[in-house]
């Protein structure tokens, strides 16, 4: 995802946004966006591709999106850093403002 910019974009039936894991972190939170675009979310748990670390991150954005665990999915990089997740049913207007980044 480095050499391109992913912004949070509408799809059919939801959305879809990028996201770069940092583990190890005191705290799960929202750390802000990279250069390109892509959330940054630090988690406690270690490594990022670890099916841990993917729970973690699902139970973390459904809980501050305010969805079911079940609306979002992994839908690339799930043993990556880098990730692409689908929210199902909430537009990218929707995502950034529960997530307050407008």
């Amino acid at each position: 995802m480095a050499d391109r910019k992913f912004e949070i974009t509408d799809a059919r039936g939801g959305s879809a946004l990028g996201v770069r894991v940092v583990t190890r972190a005191a705290e799960t939170e929202l750390a802000g966006r990279t250069d390109e675009g892509t959330l940054k979310i630090r988690l406690k748990a270690s490594p990022a591709g670890d099916p841990a670390a993917n729970t973690e991150l699902l139970d973390f954005l459904a809980s501050k999106l305010g969805v079911e665990k079940s609306k979002l999915e992994i839908v690339a990089g799930e043993d990556k850093r880098d990730k692409i997740l689908s929210v199902e049913g909430m537009t990218s207007v929707e995502v950034e403002q529960k997530l307050g980044l407008q």
